[in-house]
């Protein structure tokens, strides 16, 4: 009897090791690059969400610098009569701004059209407001702003108004500023003149300026008429020459000594 050897089946699925592996690194490689795409898009997404959370308040910084003061035509509320500046051009113009604030300026050139002198009446809103000596030194020295000192008080028909100068004179421009600041209504007249060949004359030259104020139109502010109407009658002749009328104490006597260094 012949005898047979059993023959083991063939294996229906020969495993391959090398091909499994790579198999494996393939998912990882995958997963890898799965992860990174999501982990750059939830980059973007953050970044986005805050710049977009920026945006307000960038906005918001930007609109105080666009709202600022622009020409206005409104009626004139004020004028200076009669006042003794020969030869001289005036303008006025007035200035509007968004939070209420109005100002009326008075402004003086010669032949040249060098500025002499200068007169702004301002009524402020709800904009802030800035130092007022600044302000002053400012518009009397638009190309560099100078540090300006007391140079003492003359009286008006608004009463006691300060006088200002420059801390450090050049000789160029002999000028002198003022400043009178009312609270009922809240009121501030400012300005400056170089007219004049010596600080009495100049003096003079302001109290003379002020004098000459008169209101046109109060509009809907009874307090500002009231203002001017009791002014009106404190009002004292116009002296072109010689010193203004000062009161009897030493701070405003005839020579203005400096008041307690600058301002």
């Amino acid at each position: 009897m012949r005898l047979f050897r059993a023959v083991p089946a063939a294996p229906h699925h020969t495993r391959n090791p090398s091909a499994l592996t790579s198999f494996v690194d393939e998912v990882y490689a995958t997963l890898s690059r799965l992860f990174a795409y999501v982990a750059v898009l939830a980059l973007f997404v953050v970044l986005g969400n805050y710049l977009w959370k920026q945006l307000p308040d960038a906005t918001a910084m930007a609109a105080p610098a666009a709202a600022s003061w622009s020409p206005g035509r409104p009626a004139p509320a004020f004028a200076v009569s009669r006042l003794d500046l020969r030869e001289k051009t005036e303008t006025y113009e007035i200035f509007r701004h968004p939070e209420g604030g109005r100002k009326d300026v008075f402004r003086w050139a010669d032949a040249n059209g060098a500025p002499v002198a200068e007169l702004e009446i301002y009524r402020p809103g709800g904009e802030a407001m800035g130092p007022a000596v600044t302000e002053i030194a400012g518009r009397l020295e638009p190309s560099g702003v100078r540090e300006l000192e007391a140079a003492g008080i003359v009286d008006s028909k608004f009463g006691g108004v300060t006088l200002l100068r420059p801390a450090r004179q050049d000789g160029d421009r002999a000028c002198l500023g003022f400043l009178k600041q009312a609270d009922a209504p809240d009121l501030r007249i400012s300005g400056w003149t170089c007219q004049g060949t010596s600080l009495p004359a100049r003096r003079a030259a302001i109290v003379c300026m002020l004098n000459r104020l008169t209101l046109l139109a109060a509009g809907n502010d009874p307090r500002l008429a009231d203002l001017f109407a009791h002014a009106k009658l404190k009002r004292t002749d116009c002296v072109t020459s010689g010193a203004p009328a000062l009161s009897a104490d030493w701070v405003m006597g005839s020579e203005n000594p400096r008041l307690r260094g600058a301002l």
